[in-house]
């Protein structure tokens, strides 16, 4: 299973919203959701993009997911490459860490906003829907 996720504020901290895309292997679309989350920032937004994703991945029985995110900074962090500083990150770190454990294998991939067009729409839909 393949999870595009995304997330954004409007101001940093501002409006803010996730999305996430739900793929099977072949490619076809199990789930699309986007949602405003209030205000806050935009790796706030990211972290909270990527627990919701994971738990509907779990909540579908997955027990391998490829995570696809145009943050790098949470996929280094969700990898063990960069150390999770911020306190509020570090919470929201915690809680994706432990749904992925729920998960099983889970692989993070980050690639360019153009790559992550779908969450990223969801994210901006979200948004204006204010």
């Amino acid at each position: 299973m393949r999870l595009f996720t995304d997330g954004g504020a409007r101001g940093n901290p501002g409006p803010a919203a996730y999305g996430y895309v739900l793929e099977a292997d072949d490619g076809t679309t199990l789930v699309e959701h986007g949602e405003r989350i209030g205000r806050a920032t935009n790796n706030v937004a990211e972290y909270r993009g990527l627990i919701a994703g994971l738990e509907k991945a779990a909540e579908l029985g997955a027990t391998a997911v490829e995570v696809v995110s145009d943050s790098e900074l949470v996929v280094k962090q969700m990898r063990g490459e960069y150390r999770v500083k911020n306190e509020t990150l570090q919470d929201l770190h915690d809680e994706a860490t432990r749904i992925a454990r729920r998960v099983g294998r889970v692989e993070y991939t980050n690639v360019r906003r153009a790559e992550n067009e779908v969450a990223d729409r969801l994210v901006n839909e979200a948004l204006d829907a204010a």
